[in-house]
């Protein structure tokens, strides 16, 4: 192909919300047409708007990359509603509101966004919602194309025999390793202090004082920022504890305080859409005293001799007594998720600091000592040690070390080659013009070369 097509579907993974700064009016006029659709200049600035808003330095060339953008999407989204593709309307809500709340993190709250959109949220919400399902459309429709795109271990042989043999890939050290994981566990007693404090919070509303504001102060959630406001999500969402709440109670009623594994919260109902409610809440993390930790070291130095001196396996014990829900029910293995198949080869330099250092000096099939670490996700302090299964040093790609990889490669090329026989098939079929202003960019000559489309050259 005379294209990149790896870039042209990536497009799609990165299309961002669009925001349009208060800014003088703009004769809108229409730049290019793709089938049945038309892209506006309109579309293209509010999208080149919000790129600046995220750092990017000024670029008009960067305007030909988005207008690329939406052709590939409205050649999509068109082709969706040939094959009765569809995207429901909740899925758009849902997508909608996302983007939403991450605009008004970004934007430092609601006020100063809309001072930003020059015009409320509602309002830019409905002029969004064409753009969003259209965008949906366009996703589902490529999922489509590659859901039956399959390599087998011959594809994956033939892959590696054809690469440039003088020029293959160098891998880092690579290690499998297992965890297991211990987090304290407080008395009742020793939660006390955090129930308390969520029920002095809550009594604050109770008596008058505004729901979302209390959130903002004193919530210990990353829904803070946006007034502890959840957004619409079904039962499945949530833990047990926190969907009994947020689905037995009437909208505007406010919840009593209650324990989920994240802390104590208190939630208040704003509305319900079906099988989906929108809710905001108040969390007061539980952390850990010392002498929750002191407890959870001891048992977890126990269980890590039973598993050195073989009374124990390994992956046994972490089935029975890991908590981290990711590993626990693998062996205790790790994955590493960066890959297509899930492979528990992880490079080491892909380790946090932590669990590097832990298994660093560690022989194979030895296991480290145990040590506090704080989880990246949530922040929780816990305890834990290592198994280290295997390392594999520094090396040249091969079938017999790298095989997952070299797999996910094979799919990833076989995928390109299918998108790109798509695409070209599509293109040559559809009626595309695309006004001369743009004729000047590169990557939009693949729209109408060889196709005999026509490229406007007037307004």
């Amino acid at each position: 192909m005379k294209y990149n097509i790896q870039v042209i579907w990536s497009l799609l993974l990165v299309i961002g919300c669009s925001v349009s700064l208060a800014q003088e009016k703009l004769i809108d006029r229409v730049v290019a047409t793709v089938g049945t659709s038309t892209i506006l200049q309109s579309e293209i600035e509010n999208e080149y708007t919000q790129a600046l808003i995220q750092g990017m330095q000024p670029n008009e060339e960067y305007k030909c990359y988005l207008l690329q953008q939406l052709l590939t999407q409205k050649l999509l989204a068109q082709q969706a509603a040939i094959d009765s593709i569809e995207v429901s309307e909740s899925e758009v809500d849902d997508e909608l509101n996302r983007r939403m709340r991450f605009m008004t993190q970004q934007a430092g709250g609601k006020e100063r966004l809309e001072e930003f959109l020059n015009r409320s949220t509602l309002q830019y919400k409905e002029e969004m919602r064409p753009h969003i399902g259209e965008l949906l459309l366009a996703q589902r429709m490529q999922q489509h194309i590659m859901q039956k795109i399959d390599v087998t271990p011959l594809e994956v042989k033939r892959y590696f025999d054809g690469l440039d043999q003088d020029s293959l890939p160098y891998f880092n050290t690579e290690v499998e390793i297992g965890q297991i994981v211990m987090y304290p566990k407080l008395t009742r007693e020793e939660k006390e202090q955090f129930r308390k404090r969520a029920e002095d919070l809550r009594q604050r509303v109770l008596d008058g004082s505004d729901f979302g504001t209390v959130a903002r102060l004193y919530s210990e959630d990353g829904s803070s920022v946006h007034g502890g406001e959840l957004g619409f999500a079904t039962r499945e969402t949530y833990v047990k504890e926190f969907s009994a709440q947020a689905f037995k109670l009437k909208e505007g009623e406010i919840s009593e305080v209650f324990e989920t594994e994240y802390g104590f919260h208190f939630l208040q109902v704003l509305a319900r859409r079906g099988e989906e409610v929108n809710v905001r809440h108040v969390l007061i993390k539980i952390k850990p005293t010392n002498e929750a930790l002191a407890r959870t070291k001891e048992k977890l130095d126990s269980i890590q001799q039973d598993v050195v001196s073989g009374k124990i396996p390994f992956h046994t014990a972490a089935s029975l007594h890991s908590d981290d829900k990711n590993t626990k029910f693998n062996g205790g293995m790790l994955i590493n998720e960066q890959s297509e198949n899930r492979t528990t080869l992880i490079p080491v330099d892909e380790l946090d600091v932590e669990t590097f250092r832990a298994i660093d000096a560690v022989e194979e099939g030895k296991f480290s000592d145990t040590y506090q670490f704080t989880e990246q996700r949530e922040g929780k302090i816990g305890y834990k040690f290592n198994y280290l299964k295997r390392r594999i040093p520094p090396h040249e790609a091969n079938l017999d070390q790298d095989y997952a990889k070299i797999q996910d490669a094979a799919m990833q090329d076989k995928i390109n080659r299918k998108l790109s026989e798509w695409f070209e098939g599509r293109r040559l079929k559809t009626y595309i013009n695309i006004h001369e202003d743009f004729q000047r960019c590169d990557e939009l000559k693949i729209w109408t070369e060889d196709s005999g489309q026509v490229v406007a050259s007037s307004n």
